[in-house]
């Protein structure tokens, strides 16, 4: 087992690490920017590092100073959380070269799995449903116009480096084509320095369901069930719920054999996570892999009482895994608590924490980072908690979760808390009749 591991991130995902590492008697190091002195991470790990100014790409995104961190501090491990270096393949492969171990997956798992054209083909090639579309990279608009007669309207363009919804443009008729391709490109140029372009066929009325998977260095894989995440945003995540209303004994049964199917096709290791779009007739399709832990992993582990941080750990440090697969006990629900102005068009809202009162119970559980009189700095995501309620059933979680939000007061800053509770009083969302087009029709009353 690690000695000390070094978690290259920040927030509440650098605090969940530094709680597990310590209950299994690792030692921790916090890195931070100069923005993040007095968060919570700093504070509870063994050793903390400055590793550059407020911006990211001076400091989480900053490769050599994370390095540096971990030889001066002498830490055998580095955990990269979500989001910053998580899949970043350059990384994992320093932290080899290093003699560090990356606790995630390997820079060829990533290089395979991270590009969604590469990971497509891969997917095809293992067996796994995937989307009609684009074999790979399309080549020009000619090409474009061709494959999207082929494949029939609507289609959905995206950009092979995309992420957030940015360079994915929905196109319904052939008079549109162009304009969306040229729109798509540009924005992923933009964004990812790649224009890359592939095609799918748009799936109507999708539910976007995922699959838990863990995976160990001896050719074993499991899932742990499903998450079912189609309430979002600009395809950002707003509540996440296990296990989906949506799904059948049947259908949870095959989406999970495709997922270990998946896993084991690249002899994947560690924590990892098999995204699907299910039509409304629930058939499914392969649609990307995240090669780290998520953001909603919570519920998974409320479910099925399960720790896939100390999982991820054992798994990377060359321990084995039962290869056992794991079904939803209970029902659990998690609302990402962003501090964001949901009034104003979910609005990014910095500023001080005047007042914190969080909510508590039987079934309720918080993840935070932030305390009264921190400052929420405006160079991350807005991202400040994440509630997640656990019952028997779905109806006693989004009770308990309307009770929860009831309770929680935070005061010197706009947060997306009014938006949650008025979503669990919608009755689409009551009756778990919701797709990812849920958010265009939802409007949220400013007088409640």
């Amino acid at each position: 087992m690690f000695n000390k591991v070094l978690i290259a991130n920040r927030g509440e995902i650098a605090l969940r690490v530094i709680r597990t590492c310590k209950e299994m008697g690792i030692k921790t190091v916090a890195v931070y920017s100069k923005a993040d002195a007095e968060s919570l991470h700093v504070k509870f790990a063994d050793e903390a590092v400055c590793i550059g100014p407020a911006p990211s790409a001076e400091s989480y995104l900053k490769i050599p100073n994370i390095i540096a961190a971990a030889e001066i501090t002498n830490a055998d491990a580095i955990h990269p959380g979500y989001g910053f270096l998580s899949e970043n393949a350059k990384f994992s492969k320093i932290c080899d070269e290093h003699k560090i171990k990356f606790i995630g997956a390997s820079s060829e798992m990533i290089d395979q799995m991270g590009d969604k054209a590469t990971a497509k083909a891969t997917m095809k090639a293992a067996g796994v449903p995937t989307i009609p579309g684009s074999d790979g990279l399309i080549d020009d608009f000619a090409a474009c116009k061709k494959l999207a007669k082929k494949v029939g309207y609507p289609v959905m363009l995206k950009a092979t480096a995309g992420g957030g919804g940015k360079g994915m443009r929905a196109v319904w008729s052939p008079d549109d084509l162009q304009k969306a391709w040229d729109s798509a490109r540009q924005e992923a140029k933009a964004a990812f320095g790649n224009d890359g372009m592939y095609m799918e066929k748009l799936i109507e009325e999708p539910r976007h369901i995922e699959i838990q998977i863990v995976g160990d260095s001896y050719g074993k894989a499991c899932h742990l069930s499903e998450r079912d995440c189609s309430i979002q945003r600009r395809h950002q995540k707003l509540v996440e719920e296990t296990p989906s209303p949506f799904m059948t004994d049947a259908l949870r049964k095959k989406m999970g054999a495709a997922a270990v199917k998946a896993a084991k096709f690249i002899k994947y290791e560690g924590a990892g996570t098999v995204e699907f779009l299910v039509d409304k007739h629930r058939n499914f399709y392969f649609m990307e892999m995240n090669t780290r832990i998520q953001v909603e992993h919570p519920i998974t582990e409320q479910v099925i009482d399960y720790d896939l941080i100390a999982e991820q750990i054992k798994v990377a440090a060359g321990m084995k895994i039962s290869g056992k697969n794991y079904f939803p006990k209970m029902h659990a629900i998690e609302c990402r608590i962003n501090a964001e102005d949901p009034y104003n068009g979910f609005r990014p809202a910095p500023g001080m924490i005047r007042t914190l009162h969080t909510p508590g119970g039987h079934g309720v559980r918080l993840d935070t980072h932030v305390y009264s009189g921190y400052v929420i700095p405006p160079h991350y995501d807005s991202m400040i908690a994440k509630l997640i309620t656990t019952a028997q059933t779905r109806e006693e979680a989004i009770n308990k979760m309307r009770r929860a939000l009831d309770e929680f007061f935070i005061e010197g800053i706009n947060t997306t808390i009014p938006f949650h509770r008025q979503l669990m009083d919608h009755p689409a969302f009551v009756a778990g009749n919701y797709t990812t087009k849920f958010m265009e029709d939802f409007e949220i009353d400013p007088k409640k």
